[in-house]
């Protein structure tokens, strides 16, 4: 069965028109879905019930569970871990900044990237989110909340570029005028570099940021971190952000995780800077998240605001990521994987 919170309003149309009702209606519900932010068909009065029966027996409807919420004692940065439909988990942060709320939702349940400094990553893929289960992120984190989400980025568990088709349907529902109404200027998303995507991306006639997870000043130094640079070359990359910012205008985000004594030397931000400085862009430096499975250290805050100034003397646009929740579950992937195993080590004991 099809979902029905992943439909756009003219799909939802179609739909209503094959079940034989009357194009209202569509709107109607699109309303209680991606704006009124409906859990279930139940909610909606002014629907009758002798649709609701209709779209109960033709359609699936996405309404996450919440597990569990961590709360940061520091700044009030909220993770949550929800349920899919399916058993599935996912994770999504909850930030409020001075410009507004922002969510940081996942594209996918699990992710088959293999970057070595990611927890999203060690149990590899499970499947791709739909749009309604990415739209629902938000929605769930809006009502638990109290708050209006202003900001968006698609930079949690998984590959964005890897579940492209859905991406792009929830980008456009997501600043639909019918629904939530988000600004593309104000939703971002992050990839590792799949070339031929980003490059469709840039045709697609979106504002959205685009953010390339870098991490290597050089194709040798990514390779030891990402194996998705052993089938693109940094080069390749850079030149797919090149185009990005041709078509769109938009100015591309660099994201660098920084690591103790792997990419954080003197001769890193010497590449980073000749690799950077001809491009209108921004780079993000994030110290590393320590995960539990690998051996990577974050850099001291001295260490890493010594590799921010070397970078700013040669004329690079560069900040080191605020920090936020730093005293909960914050890397990707984290809370997830410790809630799982758990569970397991449960199963087990029984």
């Amino acid at each position: 069965m099809k979902d029905i919170k992943s439909l756009t309003l003219s799909q939802l149309k179609e739909e209503m028109a094959a079940l034989g009702e009357k194009p209202f209606r569509a709107k109607q519900l699109y309303e209680w879905m991606h704006v009124k932010l409906a859990r279930d068909y139940g909610e909606m009065t002014n629907i009758p019930k002798s649709l609701i029966a209709k779209c109960r027996e033709n359609y699936t409807y996405t309404s996450l569970k919440e597990v569990t919420v961590q709360t940061s004692a520091i700044d009030g940065t909220k993770k949550f871990l929800f349920e899919l439909a399916d058993g599935n988990l996912v994770e999504s942060v909850w930030m409020q900044y001075h410009h507004g709320n922002s969510v940081c939702i996942s594209s996918q349940v699990g992710c088959r990237m293999g970057c070595r400094f990611c927890a999203s990553t060690l149990d590899g893929l499970e499947r791709s989110l739909l749009p309604g289960e990415m739209l629902d992120q938000i929605y769930a984190i809006s009502r638990s909340t109290g708050e209006r989400v202003s900001n968006v980025v698609v930079m949690g568990t998984g590959e964005p570029m890897d579940n492209y088709d859905n991406l792009l349907q929830f980008i456009r529902m997501l600043s639909d005028e019918n629904g939530l109404n988000i600004s593309q200027r104000n939703i971002t998303v992050s990839t590792c570099g799949i070339v031929e995507n980003m490059r469709r991306l840039a045709d697609e006639g979106l504002q959205i940021t685009l953010a390339l997870s870098l991490h290597g000043s050089t194709q040798q130094k990514r390779q030891e971190l990402m194996p998705i640079a052993n089938k693109y070359d940094i080069h390749e990359v850079i030149d797919a952000c090149r185009y990005y910012f041709d078509k769109t205008g938009r100015r591309v985000t660099f994201e660098y995780s920084l690591v103790h004594g792997v990419n954080d030397t003197e001769e890193d931000a010497r590449e980073l800077t000749a690799l950077l400085k001809p491009r209108n862009c921004h780079l993000n430096l994030i110290p590393v998240n320590p995960v539990r499975e690998r051996d990577f250290v974050r850099p001291s805050r001295k260490n890493a605001l010594n590799f921010k100034n070397k970078l700013e003397k040669s004329g690079i646009n560069v900040t080191i990521r605020r920090e936020m929740g730093s005293d909960i579950d914050g890397a990707c992937g984290q809370l997830r994987r410790s809630y799982v195993k758990a569970d397991v080590a449960e199963g087990e004991e029984v």
